[in-house]
């Protein structure tokens, strides 16, 4: 893995014919205004859409192929880990950057693994989120320093012994994950069934199954659960 930029000036970006597209994806208008201004000031780069939800993110990317994604990790009807997985899917010369309110070694390896190359804490976005964006952009990784020295370190020690929530949500299927998200977010199998544009039964199946991989018993339970894996914030 390519070492992660930290924190550092980076040279300006010099694009060549139109200006480079970004993508904002966060569920508050507020700090879309503010990630979109920001974004906006620099030469040479465009914000040209924004979404509120990690649904309607993934279809806008598929739609204008930006070279950047500026996501928010707690997205509503899609979290931004599973969006940026759908993105890169589509799109793989796409370029991501997480922004998230939390810090975790857990959050970190998702993070790398859902294939994006940058992270930043939102509250550090006003000082990292131009030269993040400029890092990826250039096919470089840019990680919040705790994060970069945590991926250059290997992590912590005993890192090695894999955590138990990882191994259960690793046991669903990415359909699996998105049924998750939407039922703790309040969804009936009905409502999930519309959403995601199958029969009212394969809703009740995938819900049953994942009650049964998940060892759980309530939709209370499952929520507890969605809150505790960063899928939606409490």
């Amino acid at each position: 893995m390519d070492k992660p930029t930290v924190g550092s000036e980076l040279k300006s970006i010099r694009p060549r014919g139109d200006a480079m597209h970004i993508l904002v994806a966060d569920d508050h208008d507020i700090v879309r205004r503010g990630l979109k201004q920001l974004l906006n000031s620099r030469p040479g780069w465009e914000v040209c859409a924004e979404a509120s939800t990690g649904r309607e993110a993934v279809t806008l990317a598929e739609q204008l192929k930006p070279k950047v994604v500026v996501m928010d990790i707690s997205m509503p009807e899609l979290n931004g880990l599973e969006a940026a997985r759908k993105i890169l899917k589509i799109l793989p010369k796409t370029e991501i950057v997480i922004l998230s309110l939390h810090f975790s070694d857990q959050l970190v390896r998702e993070i790398l693994a859902s294939g994006a190359r940058g992270y930043i804490m939102k509250s550090d976005a006003d000082r990292d989120l131009v030269a993040a964006v400029e890092a990826v952009s250039n096919h470089r990784s840019y990680f919040t320093a705790r994060a970069a020295d945590m991926v250059l370190n290997g992590f912590n020690a005993g890192s090695h012994a894999p955590d138990p929530g990882t191994v259960l949500r690793n046991r669903l299927t990415p359909r699996e994950r998105e049924i998750v998200q939407l039922l703790a977010e309040g969804k009936s199998s009905k409502e999930v069934a519309v959403s995601l544009n199958i029969s009212v039964k394969t809703a009740e199946t995938h819900r049953a199954n994942i009650m049964r991989k998940l060892e759980l018993h309530s939709v209370s339970e499952l929520v507890r659960y969605a809150v505790k894996n960063q899928i939606i914030e409490a």
